[in-house]
């Protein structure tokens, strides 16, 4: 099964707790996040009792005290790291290097094994889920295992390559020595300290509201969406450009990054949520690939167990925003790629020029998909505008309308200034 099909999507969602989601989802998505949401505010009240809340705190309280928990560094164990250490908000809340891989652990020595994505546009409502059609949709991270955003927050707190805090236990005891520990007391109640379930929950909970919340993580504020507004208008090669990405013959991009408004009206995300393998070159600076048989394969594993199974799903990773994708350091799970025209050369190329984007064989045989095992590699995707070429044949998109596509994209970044015609996302930071 090569490829994972756009989901069709009806309606928008109510989210964790009042923002609107801007993606349009099946009436089933519907009713199972609904679900998962009225599930989290039941686990809220029966691990934490009649009392992990101390009152009824406001959105804007939770919001703020996650902003908090989010940058503080002395939540880990090396002291130095904190959730935007990784997430860095003035690069649109995503690496702020090109690393293909980041360093996390005691002594920040201990590498990763993807590269960061943005926390930007986050759908954060939608859990995991099989479409009608069988298309895996939704989740958080890269492989979507979390179902919600208080669940994805576990693992950066505990894993050995991030703040390796290794137990709830040792992330309670530094909260209650934080800055803002008499807060997060008012918040949750004076003993919430005591109760280590409670506090690790609550403040998963604070930074889940933060992450659904804060108006810099979804600001729509890139000259795309003042062009959607009629404020701007595009110039011709970001137009062409547009031409190029929406076409089905030549880019085909918006198949998997829809560029319409939703059905609610808000702008387009650019992502639907699904999952695709794409076949990217293995990327050597990542130290876990020394070994030859260590394989990263997204759904299938290995963060991710519940799908090992499902063979067919093997090499696939979810389909990111591209808004503010002209400011990645890196592109893709792995960080094969350091520029945004290069990852585009590599869509467009890789079936017609194969040899420019994989190794030779000890037989001398271009080492085509060499980041899955050979019997795997019919996971990957061949049959979509770009992907159905043949070596020898013209690639969807010239070189110059390969620079067109990377102006238009440039129009997604956020923090967009007409008067200078430059995009900067530090511009939306919520100020102390």
């Amino acid at each position: 099964m090569p490829i994972f099909r756009s989901v069709s999507r009806a309606h928008a969602l109510p989210v964790l707790p009042v923002v609107a989601c801007s993606q349009p989802v099946s009436a089933a998505a519907t009713r199972s996040a609904r679900g998962r949401w009225t599930f989290f505010l039941a686990a809220l009240a029966l691990i934490g009792g009649d009392n992990i809340f101390a009152a009824s705190p406001s959105t804007s309280a939770l919001a703020d005290l996650g902003r908090k928990i989010f940058a503080d560094e002395s939540l880990s164990a090396s002291g130095r790291m904190s959730c935007a250490t990784c997430h860095d908000p003035k690069f649109a809340h995503a690496q702020n290097n090109a690393l293909a891989v980041q360093q996390g652990g005691a002594n920040l020595d201990v590498p990763g094994f993807r590269a960061v994505p943005s926390l930007r546009y986050l759908n954060v409502d939608l859990p995991f889920f099989f479409a009608g059609d069988g298309t895996p949709t939704g989740g958080f991270n890269r492989d979507g295992r979390a179902n919600t955003l208080i669940e994805q927050a576990s693992r950066p707190f505990l894993a050995a390559h991030e703040m390796a805090n290794g137990d709830a236990a040792g992330v309670v005891d530094k909260l209650g020595r934080a800055s803002y520990a008499d807060e997060f007391r008012g918040l949750f109640g004076g003993d919430v300290f005591a109760r280590i379930d409670d506090a690790f929950l609550a403040a998963r909970y604070a930074l889940a509201v933060y992450e659904a919340t804060a108006p810099e993580l979804r600001p729509f504020s890139s000259k795309f969406d003042l062009f959607l507004k009629g404020k701007v208008k595009l110039g011709a090669q970001e137009l062409r450009g547009f031409a190029w990405f929406n076409s089905p013959a030549k880019g085909g991009c918006a198949g998997c990054h829809p560029s319409t408004r939703a059905s609610n009206g808000e702008p387009p995300l650019f992502t639907d949520y699904t999952y695709d393998n794409l076949g990217v070159p293995r990327n050597a600076k990542i130290p876990a690939t020394a070994d030859p048989d260590y394989f990263d394969f997204g759904l299938c594993g290995p963060d991710r167990s519940d799908l090992a199974a499902r063979r067919d799903l093997c090499g696939a990773f979810k389909v990111p925003t591209l808004r503010n994708v002209a400011t990645r350091k890196v592109v893709f799970h792995n960080g094969q790629f350091t520029s945004l025209r290069e990852a585009i050369e590599f869509y467009v190329q890789r079936d017609t020029n194969p040899g420019k984007w994989y190794p030779l064989g000890a037989d001398g045989a271009v080492r085509k998909f060499d980041d899955v095992p050979a019997p795997l590699a019919r996971n990957v995707n061949t049959g979509e505008v770009p992907y159905n070429r043949r070596p020898g044949q013209a690639p969807a998109l010239s070189e110059l309308e390969i620079d067109d596509v990377v102006a238009f994209l440039g129009t997604l970044t956020d923090g967009y200034d007409a008067a200078t015609d430059t995009a900067d996302p530090a511009r939306d930071l919520a100020q102390p």
